[in-house]
């Protein structure tokens, strides 16, 4: 398999990863969860479930100061770099309404998805020859799927690169700049990314 994802004849992904790959995920995957930060409390069997409703609807209004969970949490309509004037204004408070009922959904499902990356990486033993092969299929898929997506957004608000100049500034670091380890995580996830749609979308 390469260390790439590749489809299986009965459905679903597998890649084939040593031990060092396995700890790398594992360890982007813990920061992501970090990053994101802890789930909501467990919900009061006692408590008004109607109340309970409205409350886990109100979110923040405003965009995260940290560039890195702003590039996973962006506003919905227009953004911080919006002109001032009276449209941008509107554009700002149904960001912030939008953001209020949405985000703590939002940040759910990512936290979701990177624990089942955890998860399933902390059920690997690589074998003699020093592999393991992780097959994901059906949810799964889809969780590993959203937390890649998750990850390479991260790294690529911490090395401060957008897809439009990504190529010009990541294939050009010289060896001993300290953002090559970092620079070469962004692109083996987007790889992974990449092969792990291929098996979704059937063009593998």
């Amino acid at each position: 398999m390469g260390g790439v994802f590749e489809p299986l004849k009965a459905g679903g992904a597998a890649i084939a990863l040593d031990e060092i790959e396995i700890s790398i995920l594992r360890s982007l995957a813990v920061q992501l969860l970090e990053l994101i930060g802890p789930g909501d409390p467990e919900p009061d069997p006692d408590a008004d479930p109607l109340a309970a409703l409205f409350a886990s609807s109100d979110g923040p209004t405003e965009p995260p100061s940290d560039p890195a969970l702003a590039r996973l949490f962006p506003d919905a309509y227009g953004g911080p770099e919006t002109p001032a004037d009276a449209d941008a204004e509107e554009l700002r408070a149904h960001s912030a309404e939008f953001r209020r009922f949405t985000e703590n959904d939002l940040r759910s499902r990512k936290r979701e998805d990177a624990l089942a990356v955890v998860r399933s990486l902390d059920g690997l033993s690589p074998a003699g020859d020093g592999a393991a092969v992780l097959e994901v299929d059906g949810e799964l898929r889809l969780r590993w799927l959203g937390a890649l997506n998750d990850l390479r957004l991260t790294i690529a608000a911490r090395l401060d690169i957008t897809e439009d100049d990504e190529s010009a500034v990541l294939f050009r670091l010289p060896d001993d700049d300290p953002r090559k380890p970092m620079v070469m995580a962004y692109l083996w996830l987007g790889g992974l990314q990449e092969t792990l749609i291929e098996t979704l979308t059937g063009t593998h």
